[in-house]
């Protein structure tokens, strides 16, 4: 049975960027609108920089994909970037290198350290790749799974909890409402926080500085026993915070009651089970839907911390990788705050999980069997549980 994976190719300034998805069953149905609306609500948010006003980044479909469902082969997307029109000289593949090159790491980027693992003169090198912007890719792939969760069930949704400080009033929040149509600039459920955290992101700018954040990803309809404690590697708690760890500067991440629990007694941290017409059910979801690294049946609630971006328009201090000075790091166009964004690179991380381990427990050929295999799944833990 093939795995579920997917591999992006492309630079930040290059012709465009690329993925491939391969081990979707056939018989999906897709719709590509639901892939671009992901795509532009990447784009989006209050902080954002200039290169989305250049940018709309809408998905073509090259491959996998026929009247609308998808073949069981791979599936090729590629996301055309507008702005090489301005790069083409300075980003060609071939000929003598044009423009002047980028020589000052920025602190806290892939910048010095690419530079020195790849042996690279030109900063740019490294930079080009490292570059969030490789996470428009990530969406398009995610939309996707988002879009195969959905036939079966489930639901993705995401919101930014915390910005620059500020940090959201779980009382006021109606969790139901995540996720439904919203006119939020900081994909934000709480009003009066979103109105503090959109007054940080100004001062920031103003600075010259940048804030980061905590958002949260939900998962709701998943089935209980995906994944499995037989081996560390087959976790799924383990893959998904891996997953999200590989976002672009994202620093940590907590599944449930997360580092709290490292504060508590087991008596508050542990969900306790309780038996209604022969059916389990939980009153809290302090594992947030994980249990021996398996799913439980409950929501799956994970949250990561992303950091500031590196690019500051007052830049720190640094080094030059040519000239091996001490030197202010250089300055690319660059977000205040890309929080929002992020939570939409959660979703696509999360989602593309959770698919993979739908496909790997039930089959990944055709649709028609994956949602008989999950129907008689389903009906024998709820009769044998």
């Amino acid at each position: 049975m093939s795995e579920l994976r997917f591999m992006t190719a492309g630079e930040s300034h290059g012709p465009c960027l690329t993925a491939i998805i391969e081990g979707l069953p056939a018989g999906l149905s897709l719709n590509a609108d639901a892939i671009n609306r992901d795509l532009a609500r990447r784009q989006q948010g209050y902080g954002r920089g200039g290169r989305m006003k250049i940018e709309t980044d809408k998905a073509d479909v090259l491959s996998g994909v026929r009247f609308n469902e998808t073949l069981g082969g791979p599936i090729a997307l590629r996301v055309v970037n507008r702005d090489f029109a301005n790069w083409g000289a300075r980003m060609a593949a071939f000929g003598a290198q044009t423009g002047p090159m980028v020589t000052a790491a920025r602190p806290g980027h892939a910048d010095f350290t690419g530079a020195c693992k790849y042996a690279r003169k030109d900063v740019r090198d490294i930079l080009e790749r490292s570059s969030a912007r490789e996470t428009t890719m990530r969406v398009a792939v995610g939309a996707i799974c988002k879009e195969f969760l959905h036939v079966l069930g489930m639901e993705v949704v995401s919101h930014v909890v915390t910005v620059g400080g500020v940090s959201v009033d779980a009382a006021k929040i109606d969790r139901a409402a995540i996720g439904t149509e919203t006119c939020s600039e900081l994909n934000c459920y709480d009003r009066d926080a979103e109105v503090r955290m959109k007054q940080k992101i100004d001062e920031a700018k103003k600075a010259g500085d940048t804030l980061g954040g905590v958002f949260e990803v939900i998962v709701r309809g998943v089935p209980a026993g995906l994944g499995s404690h037989i081996q560390w590697d087959r976790r799924l708690d383990g893959k998904l915070a891996g997953a999200l760890m590989s976002i672009q500067a994202i620093k940590g991440v907590e599944i449930g009651a997360g580092f709290a629990c490292g504060f508590l007694p087991g008596s508050a941290v542990h969900d306790e089970m309780f038996l209604k017409d022969g059916m389990v059910y939980r009153k809290t979801n302090r594992a947030g839907g994980f249990e021996g690294g398996m799913t439980n049946g409950e929501e799956i609630v994970v949250r990561a911390a992303m950091k500031p971006i590196p690019t500051l328009m007052t830049p720190l201090h640094s080094v030059d990788v040519a000239s091996h000075e001490e030197v202010l790091a250089s300055r690319e166009r660059s977000d205040t705050c890309a929080v929002p964004a992020a939570s939409v690179v959660g979703e696509a991380m999360t989602a593309f999980v959770i698919a993979q381990a739908i496909c790997e427990k039930f089959g990944a050929d055709a649709m028609v069997d994956l949602r008989k295999a999950i129907h008689f799944y389903k009906a024998r833990i709820e009769r044998d549980w």
